[in-house]
């Protein structure tokens, strides 16, 4: 099968969040083609600005209805909340053209990837798991990416001209989700377990003698530090944490082990995510009093 993307080289994002702002706002811009965007909520008045206002900051063409985001695309990334990728997929396959690569960028189990991908490729797609392995920012289109699946060397080939930093996972749909979902049951654990340890011990009024003795059992984290940044993440992005470890208790389920730890974590990423507290400076003791006044 011929490259489609050279021969139809318009791009879509398919959900334009911070995400995709973040990639199309500073990757190397393609020399041909036009990159336009779906997102259901540039249909609704209430929360279409914000997604208008990255289109226009990013250079993209903000579409309201996905065949016309789709249907001269040859890349297309799929950069929705956890649980609407599999809908996505549903949604904009009818309009998807045939060999067309689709990137699904979303923090999914493999299982709800593999799902996808059949999806995709029914309609003749060419599918592409791809985890993005940390925070869009400070480093944008330069993240870390893993892709798998038959068509990820292509697939690879084609973003790393976009300035993008891809690396091959695996040749199996649901080999880089699998790395993003285990490893995320640390990181996205860790950041529920200290929360709930320095509220504990704020509410307790001995949380410097915690963070202490935490500093000497293990000297190479800053405890205090990723507390206060872990904190910061739950508050700030929580919602979306939730939904993604909401993927991981399913990944782990389908290998056949408990989810009782990151159970906990998706009640407590959203709980903190349901206060609507603005973090505030990097002040661990301020933040934990604005979390604690309204638990």
């Amino acid at each position: 099968m011929t490259d489609i993307t050279e021969k139809f080289p318009d791009i879509a994002f398919v959900g334009f969040g911070e995400a995709g702002h973040a990639l199309a706002s500073s990757w190397i811009r393609p020399a041909r083609g036009t990159t336009r965007a779906y997102d259901i909520k540039l249909c609704e008045a209430a929360t279409s600005a914000i997604v208008l206002k990255r289109c226009a900051e990013a250079g993209v063409e903000p579409q309201l209805d996905p065949g016309r985001a789709l249907g001269k695309a040859g890349l297309v990334f799929s950069l929705v909340t956890a649980d609407q990728a599999l809908e996505a997929a549903r949604v904009c396959a009818p309009h998807l053209l045939p060999g067309a690569l689709w990137l699904d960028c979303n923090s999914c189990a493999p299982q709800t990837k593999e799902t996808a991908a059949e999806v995709i490729e029914a309609v003749g797609g060419r599918y592409v798991d791809v985890a993005v392995m940390a925070p869009v920012y400070p480093k944008r289109h330069e993240v870390p990416l893993l892709l798998s699946g038959p068509h990820a060397a292509l697939a690879a080939a084609r973003i790393e001209a976009l300035g993008l930093r891809p690396k091959l996972a695996g040749e199996r749909v649901g080999d880089a989700s699998s790395v993003k979902m285990l490893r995320s049951v640390m990181i996205k654990g860790l950041e529920a377990l200290t929360t709930e340890c320095v509220l504990a011990a704020r509410r307790a009024g001995v949380e410097d003698a915690v963070l202490a003795s935490l500093q000497a059992s293990d000297p190479g984290i800053d405890w205090r530090s990723r507390a206060t940044y872990n904190m910061e993440r739950m508050l700030v992005h929580g919602a979306r944490r939730a939904a993604e470890v909401e993927e991981v208790c399913a990944t782990l389920r389908a290998f056949g082990l408990p989810d009782w730890m990151s159970r906990g974590t998706v009640e407590w990423q959203r709980r903190l995510a349901s206060l609507e507290i603005d973090p505030g400076a990097d002040d661990l003791a301020r933040r934990a009093d604005a979390v604690l006044s309204k638990l």
